[in-house]
């Protein structure tokens, strides 16, 4: 896989690797109950959120199966901290890879995370020669869910009451976009 030249730039973004810096935006992210609603966790503890940006400034890209890439999303009119995409390199033999997305409530509404999102693709598909980029959501997480649907990306799968998570039956959807499709949707 590549290395990246950062800081990667769209028109009202920035998009770069997590520094220390970044602990209190990030803890503020991910404790934020509306964001957490539909992960596979409750909010974050403090001690979880410096786990987590420890294990995100030590891999600045993708160089073996496995690696996951998470970006601070900063936006340029204000400096703010919006949220983060992720990138995950799932199959080196299938050349397969998974986006994701997390955006503070402060920030929605306002095409961020489409805007940072098509960058992670983009990624995925140009610098490190992925074939095959899946995304999945909670399927009662319309936001999620509409957003890999503006993205260009086919919903392939909807599983009823697949996994059990906090406590009741969650549904998923499983979303997913082809190298060959991605010129048409951003490429």
């Amino acid at each position: 896989m590549s290395e990246l030249d950062y800081p990667i730039t769209t028109d009202r973004l920035t998009i770069r690797p997590f520094t220390e810096d970044d602990l209190d935006a990030l803890h503020r992210l991910h404790s934020h109950p509306d964001v957490a609603r539909y992960m596979y966790w409750e909010p974050w503890p403090r001690g979880r959120t410096v786990e987590a940006l420890g294990r995100r400034i030590q891999t600045p890209t993708l160089a073996r199966e496995g690696d996951s890439l998470d970006l601070a999303v900063i936006r340029d009119d204000t400096g703010e901290f919006t949220g983060e995409v992720h990138l995950q390199w799932l199959s080196a033999e299938h050349r397969r890879g998974e986006i994701g997305f997390a955006f503070h409530p402060d920030h929605h509404g306002h095409g961020f995370a489409r805007e940072a999102t098509v960058e992670m693709l983009r990624l995925g598909f140009e610098t490190f020669g992925l074939r095959r980029i899946i995304g999945r959501c909670d399927a009662a997480n319309a936001a999620s869910a509409g957003l890999m649907e503006r993205l260009g990306m086919r919903r392939e799968a909807h599983f009823v009451d697949n996994e059990f998570v906090k406590g009741v039956w969650a549904s998923e959807y499983d979303y997913a976009m082809l190298a060959s499709e991605w010129p048409e949707h951003g490429g």
